[in-house]
C-alpha cells in the first residue's frame, strides 16, 4: 500500500511539475526618452500556445513582448496556457533619466485628474452600457487602403443572402480593373447580408463619392447572432464614455443659451458691429479696443486643437462628428457672453491703468455680493491655482513642444535642436509679453487675422479644388451624425466626440477668455460679452469645421492609423503638395499666439495669488519664458497631459459661479438692449 501511495504521489508530482509555468523576463530601458520601456517574456512548462493578458491595453493577447511602456510604473501580465494553467506577474521598467522619473511620477496624477474630468456618470448609475458592441462584421476588399487607385467589381456571390456562413467559408468572388479575381472568405460566423449586388461596382477610386463615403470598401456584412464587444489588443472591451467635463460644459452652454434668450443668434449682428469698432469710445475705461481683446482671446483658443484635435475627432467619430462640433460651438457662444460680461463688470482698474479682471474677480466679489463670501474665495482661489498651472503647461510647454515636433518633422535640420528652438521662441515671446496687455493685444491684433486668413484661404482652396465632392461630403456628415455605425459608438458616440472636440477647442465656460476681455475699453459690460460670443464661432464653427471639411473632401477621414496634425497635414498635402510646410509654420504661429495670450491669463491668476505689484508680474514672466525652453527641449509626457487637463478643470469653479450670477447678467443684458434701441450708447460719427 505504501509503495502504491508513493508511486501515485510521485506521478502527481511529475504531472504538477510538467504543468508549472516558468517565466524568464527581460526588462529594457533602451534610452533616456520617456515611454520606450520594453518587457519581454520567455515562458516554459505548461501546454503551449500561451496567451498574455497585459495591463497595457496596446499589447496583443498573443504577444510575449510589451513595448512603449512608461518607465517607473508597474505592469501586470496574466499568462495562460492551452490547458488553462495561469500565472500572474508584475514588472516595472526602471526610470533612469530625470525626465523618466518626472513622467512616471506624474502619470498616476494624470490618471487621477482624468478619473474626475472623464468620469461617466450615466454609466456609473447604470443608465447605459458604455462598452462598444459590433452587431455586424463588415467584409472589406482585401488589403484595401484609402489611397488605392483601382476599381473593384463583385463578380459572383457564392452564398445566398440571409444564409448562415461559417468563418473561412468562400462567400464571393471580386475582380479588379485589370481582371484579377479573388475569392472572399467569411471572417466570422453569422448571417450574410449583401451590400453590393452581383455585377455591381464595390469601389472605384475615380468616383469621388466612393472616396468620401465612409465604408465604401465594404461588400458584405455578417450579422452576429449576439452583439460582440469590440476590444483593445489586450482583450479589454473598448468603451465610449460620456465624460463628465463635456456634460458640464455643454449643459452649461445650453442653460446660458436658454437663459439669455438665444443671445448667440440674436446678438450676432451687433457683435460684428462692436468688433468693427463702431461703438469704440476712446474715453472709456480699459486698456485695449474690442477688436484687440477679441484677437487676444481668439489667439488663446485657435491653436493646435483646431488642426490636430479635429483630426483626432474625425478619425474617431467619422464625418458625423463635424455636425455635432458645429452645434456645440454655437451653444458655447452663450457661455462666452456670460463669463466675459462678468469679467468686465467685476474688473479692478488701478491708478496706473492696469486692469485686473476675470473669473478670480467675479467669483470672489460677485458671490460676496450674494452673501457667499466663503464660497467665492474658495472658487476664486481654486480657479487661480488651476489657471497658473494651465498657463505653464497647456498654454506654454505643450504649445512649444508640439510646434517644435511639427516644424522638425517638415524641416529635418531642426531635429535635436529643441533647446535652441526653445531659446529663440522664448526671446520672441519675451519681446511681446514684457510690454503687457497692450503689447500682446497689438501683436495678436496683427498675427491672428494673418494666420487665420492663411489657414482659411488654404482650406477653401482645397474645398474648391474638390468642389464636385460637396454633395457626397455633406451626405457623409449628415448620415454620420444621425445614423453612424455601431463601431463609431452610434449617435451618442459620434455626438460626444464632436461635442468634446468643440468644448476643448473653444474653451467656452473655462473662463480664460474673460481675463482678456476684462481689459477692453467700455462703459457697458454686456458690450464685451457680445464681442466675446464671436470667439466660439470663429474657433469652432469656422476654423474647426474647415479642417474637418478638408479631411472629408479629400477622403482622408477614412485613413486608419493616422490621426492628429499628421492626418490634417496629409489631407492638405494631397491637394497642395507644398502646403505641409506652410501648415507647419501656421502651427508655430498658432502656438506662438496661444503662448502670449496664456502668459497674460496666467499672470493675472498669479497676481491674484501673490499680489499686484509689477515685480510680481516680472517674476511670473521670467518663469513663463523658462518653461517655454523646457517645453521645447524636453519630452515631458504626463507632465504636459496633466497641465493641459488643468485648462478643462478651470471650468468647474467658473461655471458654478456663472450659474449663480446668470440672473444679474440677464438684467444687465436687458438694460443694455434698451439703451441700444434708444440710441443712448456711444457711437462713432461717420467721417
Amino acid at each position: 500500500m505504501k509503495k502504491y501511495m508513493s508511486f501515485v504521489f510521485l506521478l502527481f508530482s511529475i504531472t504538477l511539475f510538467a504543468q508549472e509555468l516558468k517565466v524568464k523576463e527581460t526588462i529594457l530601458n533602451p534610452s533616456n526618452k520617456i515611454n520606450d520601456g520594453v518587457i519581454k517574456l520567455e515562458v516554459e512548462g505548461g501546454t503551449p500556445p500561451y496567451q498574455y493578458k497585459w495591463s497595457n491595453q496596446a499589447t496583443s493577447l498573443n504577444s510575449n513582448e510589451s513595448v512603449n511602456l512608461v518607465e517607473g510604473l508597474p505592469y501586470e501580465v496574466l499568462i495562460s496556457d492551452a490547458s488553462g494553467a495561469q500565472l500572474t506577474k508584475s514588472y516595472k521598467v526602471p526610470a533612469k533619466a530625470i525626465t523618466e522619473i518626472f513622467n512616471g511620477a506624474m502619470t498616476p496624477a494624470v490618471s487621477a485628474l482624468g478619473a474626475v474630468l472623464f468620469w461617466d456618470p450615466f454609466a456609473a448609475i447604470g443608465i447605459y452600457d458604455p462598452v462598444v458592441y459590433a452587431d455586424v462584421k463588415r467584409v472589406s476588399i482585401p488589403n484595401w487602403t484609402p489611397d488605392v487607385e483601382d476599381k473593384y467589381t463583385l463578380k459572383e456571390w457564392l452564398r445566398p443572402e440571409g444564409s448562415k456562413v461559417k468563418k473561412g467559408e468562400p462567400i464571393a468572388i471580386i475582380e479588379n480593373k485589370s481582371g484579377a479575381k479573388e475569392t472572399i472568405l467569411a471572417p466570422v460566423n453569422g448571417g450574410l447580408q449583401y451590400l453590393v449586388k452581383e455585377g455591381g461596382v464595390i469601389y472605384n477610386s475615380e468616383n469621388m463619392e466612393h472616396v468620401i463615403e465612409q465604408g465604401a470598401n465594404f461588400l458584405a456584412a455578417i450579422s452576429y447572432d449576439e452583439p460582440v464587444a469590440v476590444t483593445h489588443p489586450n482583450g479589454d472591451p473598448q468603451e465610449k464614455a460620456i465624460p463628465f467635463i463635456v456634460i458640464w460644459l455643454v449643459v452649461g452652454a445650453l442653460f446660458f443659451t436658454l437663459r439669455m434668450g438665444f443671445i448667440n443668434i440674436r446678438g450676432f449682428g451687433h457683435a460684428l458691429e462692436l468688433a468693427k469698432g463702431k461703438y469704440d469710445d476712446p474715453d472709456a475705461p480699459g486698456q485695449v479696443t474690442h477688436f484687440q481683446a477679441l484677437a487676444t482671446a481668439v489667439s488663446g483658443t485657435v491653436g493646435l486643437g483646431n488642426i490636430a484635435g479635429v483630426g483626432v475627432a474625425v478619425s474617431l467619430g467619422g464625418a458625423g462628428a463635424t455636425f455635432w462640433m458645429i452645434v456645440c460651438g454655437l451653444l458655447g457662444m452663450s457661455s462666452k457672453f456670460v463669463e466675459c460680461t462678468l469679467g468686465v463688470k467685476y474688473r479692478d482698474i488701478l491708478p496706473d491703468g492696469r486692469v485686473f479682471g476675470g473669473p478670480m474677480n467675479y467669483l470672489r466679489y460677485g458671490l460676496e455680493k450674494r452673501n457667499l463670501k466663503g464660497l467665492g474665495k474658495v472658487l476664486a482661489g481654486l480657479f487661480a491655482v488651476l489657471a497658473v498651472g494651465a498657463s505653464f503647461g497647456g498654454g506654454n510647454m505643450f504649445q512649444a513642444n508640439q510646434s517644435f515636433e511639427q516644424l522638425s518633422g517638415q524641416f529635418p535640420a531642426l531635429e535635436g535642436n529643441g533647446f535652441w528652438f526653445g531659446i529663440i521662441t522664448a526671446i520672441l515671446v519675451g519681446v511681446v509679453i514684457i510690454g503687457g496687455i497692450n503689447s500682446i493685444a497689438q501683436v495678436t491684433g496683427r498675427v491672428v487675422p494673418v494666420m487665420a486668413s492663411i489657414y482659411i484661404v488654404a482650406a477653401m482652396a482645397v474645398i474648391i479644388i474638390n468642389i464636385e465632392n460637396i454633395g457626397p461630403a455633406f451626405s457623409a456628415i449628415v448620415d454620420g451624425a444621425f445614423s453612424p455605425s455601431a463601431i463609431k459608438g452610434g449617435v451618442i458616440g459620434v455626438l460626444i466626440v464632436g461635442f468634446q472636440r468643440a468644448a476643448f477647442s473653444n474653451e467656452a465656460g473655462v473662463g480664460s477668455a474673460a481675463i482678456a476681455h476684462s481689459t477692453a475699453k467700455t462703459n457697458h459690460p454686456p458690450s464685451e460679452g457680445f464681442v466675446a460670443l464671436l470667439e466660439p464661432f470663429i474657433d469652432t464653427v469656422v476654423v474647426c469645421t474647415l479642417t474637418a471639411l478638408v479631411l472629408i473632401f479629400t477622403g482622408m477621414h477614412e485613413v486608419d492609423g493616422l490621426a492628429g496634425a499628421q492626418l490634417t497635414s496629409d489631407a492638405f498635402g494631397s491637394v497642395i503638395s507644398w502646403f505641409p510646410y506652410v501648415l507647419a509654420l501656421a502651427v508655430f504661429l498658432f502656438a506662438f499666439s496661444t503662448m502670449i495670450s496664456w502668459s497674460y491669463y496666467g499672470m493675472r491668476a498669479w497676481t491674484y495669488l501673490f499680489g499686484k505689484s509689477k515685480r510680481t508680474e516680472f517674476v511670473y514672466k521670467m518663469l513663463f519664458l523658462v518653461f517655454v525652453v523646457i517645453g521645447a527641449s524636453v519630452s515631458l509626457g504626463a507632465v504636459l497631459d496633466f497641465s493641459d487637463m488643468m485648462i478643462l478643470a478651470m471650468a468647474f469653479p467658473n461655471i458654478i459661479g456663472l450659474y449663480i450670477m446668470s440672473g444679474e447678467v440677464k438684467v444687465d443684458l436687458e438694460d443694455y438692449w434698451s439703451k441700444l434701441k434708444a440710441n443712448k450708447l456711444f457711437k462713432k460719427q461717420k467721417a
